[in-house]
């Protein structure tokens, strides 16, 4: 009797740590940045939405992570509403993203992943220097991998404005981004946390825009594929 208690207890064990084992990992996900991240529908769209669909529908687990909560209503997924949260503030500069961080990282979930999104475009817009833009890209980055030591952070090598204002000073920091962002997020890894790079702006065309710089549903389509191509080697099944 006792070697058969004895054996069905290491059964019990065995059975409850295999049940443990199969839960499904929660990948956890900062979409981070401003107007292109927040979106303002039916004027202009976020790749948010289109994202979170694609994965869910591909059975992905991600919580998306953020104060600002998206009021807009959405298609449901499989009976299940669309998980609003995200960190895009329209019209913020990075000085500003900068300023804030501390706050959000006091009340937010610690992020597995953060989707850095068109990094300086206002300050660009605003007539800032590239190199004062670099400075608060590096000090987000520096900030983000401070609240978390793991984190794996994705910056964005933008999508064009349309073609009739990427002239000037704004067409100059475009391209000096994409020529630079990859050493720059390459020197910003570490051995626990990697800063990516992701080109949106090959491919991206005029017709993706519902105005001189925000997406329209191509737009936000395009920029989600391109985001999903990118997350799944990274994110936990």
């Amino acid at each position: 009797m006792k070697n058969w208690l004895t054996l069905l207890g290491l059964t019990l064990v065995l059975f409850s740590c295999e049940t443990q084992s199969e839960e499904p990992a929660m990948n956890t996900i900062m979409p981070l940045g401003a107007s292109r991240v927040q979106g303002s529908p039916p004027g202009y769209h976020s790749y948010r939405y289109k994202l979170w669909k694609k994965l869910r529908n591909n059975d992905w687990n991600i919580d998306f992570i953020g104060t600002q909560i998206d009021t807009e209503l959405y298609p449901m997924v499989n009976d299940e509403e669309f998980d609003p949260h995200h960190e895009g503030h329209s019209g913020w500069t990075s000085g500003e993203l900068l300023d804030e961080l501390s706050d959000w990282t006091a009340v937010l979930d610690t992020p597995d992943i953060v989707l850095f999104s068109s990094p300086g475009g206002n300050d660009a817009l605003d007539g800032f220097s590239y190199e004062s833009i670099m400075v608060n890209v590096v000090d987000i980055v520096e900030g983000l991998q401070e609240f978390n030591p793991e984190v794996t952070i994705i910056i964005e090598k933008m999508a064009p404005g349309h073609s009739a204002v990427m002239m000037g000073n704004l067409a100059v920091f475009h391209a000096r981004l994409l020529n630079e962002l990859d050493s720059i997020a390459s020197a910003l890894s570490t051995s626990t946390s990697q800063v990516l790079t992701i080109d949106m702006a090959t491919g991206f065309t005029d017709d993706m825009l519902a105005d001189p710089i925000h997406y329209n549903q191509d737009g936000a389509t395009f920029i989600a594929n391109k985001y999903y191509d990118a997350l799944t080697p990274l994110l936990e099944e």
